[in-house]
């Protein structure tokens, strides 16, 4: 755990928190915050999280691991959302084109070795590198409850394995209340998207275990 968080009780913090709105919850959390940083995959309903944090915090470190893979809608969506909200990017990228893991290996059946090496390559490789360069100590991550398993076991914070306290603002919204957020905001979607580290809605890629 990162030491200037050892004096905060979670358990305590998540229950005074619950019925926040995601805006309070955010300006709770840098107060008590030295180097925080946000990560979107520009995935469906990121625009919540990413409209809600800059806000509070227009500079915020913005880190976002492009597999290479995603849809040209995606690839269109995030460039409106990094305009619109001038977003500080950071945008890291696997050491292989698609081109060259296309030829090589193309995009190998979940569950097995093959899928989990390629997983390593085109994004947790790329994210490791990002933390080593940014050490954050705040970790904002657009998690909500119900998404996977393990995410409903969870909560708005959540100290992880690397020490990081790891922040999901909008965890507790239903995704009719993240349609409200959007419409409230004037802010656009993006449902047209795929992960191949995932595949399936329900598995986790391994950025959050």
């Amino acid at each position: 755990m990162k030491a200037h968080f050892e004096h905060i009780n979670l358990k305590q913090a998540n229950a005074l928190l619950r019925d926040k709105e995601p805006a309070a919850i955010i300006e709770w959390v840098l107060q008590h915050a030295k180097r925080p940083v946000l990560t979107t995959n520009f995935g469906p309903y990121s625009a919540t999280l990413l409209h809600a944090v800059t806000k509070v915090q227009k500079d915020m470190d913005v880190i976002w691991c492009d597999t290479g893979y995603n849809t040209p809608n995606t690839y269109r969506y995030a460039n409106s959302l990094i305009d619109n909200l001038s977003l500080n990017m950071h945008i890291y990228a696997p050491k292989f084109t698609t081109g060259y893991l296309d030829t090589t290996m193309g995009i190998p059946q979940v569950n097995t070795d093959e899928h989990r090496l390629f997983t390593e390559k085109v994004k947790l490789e790329p994210f490791n590198r990002a933390l080593q360069e940014h050490d954050p100590d705040v970790w904002f991550t657009n998690l909500r409850k119900g998404q996977t398993a393990f995410r409903s076991k969870l909560d708005i914070l959540h100290i992880n394995k690397r020490g990081i306290l790891k922040v999901s603002p909008f965890f507790y919204y239903s995704e009719f209340e993240m349609e409200l957020y959007l419409q409230k905001f004037n802010l656009p979607n993006e449902k047209k998207y795929f992960d191949p580290t995932k595949v399936l809605a329900a598995r986790e890629c391994g950025l959050h275990l």
